[in-house]
């Protein structure tokens, strides 16, 4: 297949583009504008294969995303391009609700026209596919799931702002016939994170012997899935979603953040003992704002229509990343001290807009 990938330089995308042509060996043209989580070293095994090409774009300029399409002529999208990170939300909501709300709308119209031009077997096999987060469906009560029923309950601007994108990816199949799928993922963690999250800023804090900071009591509760997983995932809704549906995606993983904060640190006692007991780091620090108590997906729909599991142990994937990470400084160093550029580090393939 022809598919036109975006945010493939992120965490999850870069995960997802290399099973796509690594794995696969589907044709994939990465979108990414390359702004401060982007890494293009994520995809630097990529480079010289013909089956990937990449375009600097940002998903809010209509004239680059139009671009990309009549080079790419997809077969099918997955719009996974976003700003994630709930802490920068809350300081600034601007930037979120441009790439997430107003980047959605500009990729869903390019689709659309991009499918109206196809006809026959072609257009009947055009998918566009939205990845979202549970974050959406706001907090859960002790022991309680998300399914594909539960309300909407942003309380992020984060998470408002990939709501609203949900709301128009299905009003976008509803009003126009796009063929949409949308799929809501739990917490991920793996390999080339961006530090700033949970998993990645405790590893890099404890192989440096700084404070491993806890929101709160550290008790609030997350549903973990590898991101090769959920690249996994993708796929099989991508292949055999039904058309209009939601998928939810879970680890089947759920951990409070001080359980995760402690498998790490147990995980650095055994890889790094000579700073053991790295427990003695973890610092409880004030609150987030809004702070959802639990997410926790149960991902049975997924599993029966489109044969989606999960396949790694949580804490045996958990260690593994953390060697990941001490196996490869050079990917993180640069982003750690500051002196990451996109511009400096970047493909090389294409530029749009």
């Amino acid at each position: 297949m022809r598919i036109i990938v975006t945010g493939g330089c992120g965490f999850i995308g870069s995960a997802l583009v290399l099973h796509l042509v690594e794995d696969l060996g589907h044709e994939v043209t990465t979108l990414d504008a390359l702004t401060y989580a982007a890494n293009p070293i994520s995809l630097r095994p990529l480079e010289g294969n013909p089956r990937h090409r990449f375009v600097q774009a940002d998903i809010c300029d209509a004239q680059a995303v139009e671009e990309a399409f009549a080079a790419a002529r997809p077969q099918a999208v997955m719009h996974l391009a976003a700003e994630s990170h709930v802490d920068r939300s809350i300081t600034g909501p601007g930037a979120f609700i441009r790439t997430n709300v107003v980047g959605t709308q500009v990729m869903l119209e390019a689709a659309r026209r991009h499918w109206s031009s196809l006809e026959g077997a072609e257009r009947e096999a055009f998918r566009f596919l939205h990845v979202s987060t549970d974050e959406v469906y706001g907090s859960l009560p002790p022991g309680g799931f998300f399914t594909e029923a539960s309300r909407y309950d942003p309380r992020s601007p984060y998470s408002a702002s990939k709501a609203g994108s949900d709301h128009l990816a299905r009003a976008w199949h509803e009003t126009y016939g796009l063929p949409v799928l949308v799929t809501n993922c739990s917490n991920n963690y793996g390999p080339r994170h961006f530090p700033e999250k949970l998993i990645p800023l405790m590893i890099l804090n404890a192989l440096e012997g700084k404070p491993l900071p806890v929101y709160g009591d550290g008790l609030n509760e997350r549903d973990w899935i590898h991101v090769e997983d959920h690249a996994s995932g993708l796929v099989a809704v991508l292949e055999r979603g039904r058309v209009g549906e939601t998928y939810l995606l879970g680890g089947r993983s759920v951990r409070n953040n001080l359980a995760v904060v402690k498998a790490l640190c147990a995980a650095f006692d055994r890889l790094r003992p000579e700073h053991a007991p790295h427990e003695r780091l973890i610092t409880f620090v004030a609150d987030r704002p809004g702070h959802d108590r639990r997410y926790a997906i149960d991902p049975s729909k997924a599993e029966a229509e489109v044969g989606y599991r999960p396949s790694r142990s949580f804490e045996q994937a958990l260690e593994d990343t953390v060697r990941w990470y001490l196996d490869n400084e050079s990917w993180w160093r640069p982003i750690r001290e500051g002196r990451y550029s996109g511009e400096r580090l970047g493909l090389g393939s294409a530029k749009a807009g």
